[in-house]
């Protein structure tokens, strides 16, 4: 259980790009501002995690797997 929480910790920076990058292409495609829990900006989120979603888990993986101390969660470094 602690590898895939280090695993999903590794990804929320990406899933923060991804929102952010998407929030912002809305935002173009409507010509005004829009909110990150927007639906539409919501759905292509999904959209794009979905897709990619595989491909983020195992670049975590390998990223954890080379350097397994270097990037821990807040939980793990307690228990550590």
């Amino acid at each position: 259980m602690a590898q895939l929480n280090s695993i999903i910790f590794r990804e929320l920076p990406m899933i923060h790009q991804i929102i952010h990058d998407e929030t912002w292409l809305e935002a173009e495609r409507r010509g005004c501002s829009v909110f990150s829990d927007d639906r539409v900006v919501r759905e292509n989120v999904c959209v794009v995690v979905l897709r990619i979603g595989a491909q983020m888990r195992e670049s975590s993986e390998r990223a954890l797997a080379a350097a397994p101390q270097m990037v821990r969660c807040p939980s793990e470094r307690e228990t550590a």
